[in-house]
């Protein structure tokens, strides 16, 4: 990953600056987005089932297979064949859409399911001229 530099200044001048010594300080989403590296991915999103808390198609999700799930938390996992990104209510084995227009899913003793990790960013492209994620 190519480290983007950030450059930061002060508007007064006849003095230097306290913050002087971080004029330039690297930015590494890595470091900021990463927790785990060995056990995180990233994933694409597709279709709207989440869009009530602000993830849409076409998003990119980070998931981080070492954190300890929770009731409640967006995850990804794997239903019998085809992964989602579903919030999961682990009291009543159901997969909750946060758009009013998709049903729960319940998750049967049947079904092919495994919890593939948890959803700790969702990041958006505003530009589609240079949205890397389209290619």
């Amino acid at each position: 990953m190519e480290v983007i530099p950030i450059y930061i200044a002060g508007g007064i001048n006849g003095f230097e600056s306290p913050a002087a010594e971080y004029q330039q300080r690297p930015l590494s989403l890595d470091e900021l987005l990463v927790t785990h590296p060995s056990a995180t991915f990233i994933g694409k999103v597709k279709g709207d089932s989440m869009t009530g808390i602000g993830i849409f198609d076409g998003d990119l999700v980070i998931v981080d297979r070492s954190a300890t799930i929770k009731n409640g938390q967006v995850i990804v996992a794997n239903l019998n064949g085809e992964f989602v990104c579903k919030m999961i209510d682990l009291k009543r084995r159901l997969l909750l859409s946060s758009n009013n227009e998709y049903p729960d899913v319940v998750i049967n003793q049947y079904d092919d399911f495994s919890i593939e990790g948890v959803v700790t960013y969702s990041i958006r492209c505003h530009d589609e001229a240079i949205n890397l994620c389209s290619r």
